[in-house]
């Protein structure tokens, strides 16, 4: 009975405490969302304006340099060079207006997206309080593994927990 007595006392502190672990699938939480499908939306006809520029661009560089091949044995040597110099710059800002659109997409992404991922984050870490929970991980950023007998799924709490904070 002392045996059993005490055996009882060496695992009642290891049971109280135990550590809870859950895990959520935040992309799919993200893709759910209304206002996420709106910033898709957004961000593709930003970004087939920025291809529709960059296409224009192309279209003149291709017709002045098929202009130039054609009309090059007419030229003196100073028109030529002047040509060249020409598309060769036009080709030069076609280059940076690509990096330029780059740069100015994924900013603007980030700039929509950020309160997105805040409202998640936040809902996250009010579902990992509430429930008491030492971590919560998000599989959608690549863990391989996550044992779903020591670790709670807590995806649908977050989703019913974004609703609140609409």
């Amino acid at each position: 009975m002392k045996k059993l007595v005490l055996l009882l006392m060496l695992c009642a502190p290891l049971a109280t405490f135990a550590q809870k672990f859950g895990h959520v699938d935040a992309g799919s939480i993200m893709q759910s969302l209304p206002e996420f499908i709106k910033v898709r939306g957004e961000l593709e006809a930003l970004q087939k304006e920025y291809e529709n520029d960059l296409k224009a661009m192309q279209d003149e560089i291709q017709r002045k340099a098929e202009d130039y091949d054609k009309n090059k044995s007419t030229m003196n040597t100073t028109k030529q060079e002047e040509t060249e110099a020409e598309l060769n710059d036009m080709y030069q800002k076609l280059q940076q207006a690509y990096s330029d659109n780059q740069q100015n997409f994924q900013k603007a992404q980030q700039e929509k997206l950020q309160p997105i991922n805040d409202k998640i984050m936040t809902a996250i870490k009010n579902v990992g309080v509430a429930g008491g929970y030492v971590y919560i991980m998000d599989i959608s950023s690549g863990i391989p593994y996550i044992s779903e007998t020591l670790s709670v799924d807590v995806t649908n709490d977050v989703k019913a927990e974004m609703n609140k904070l609409k």
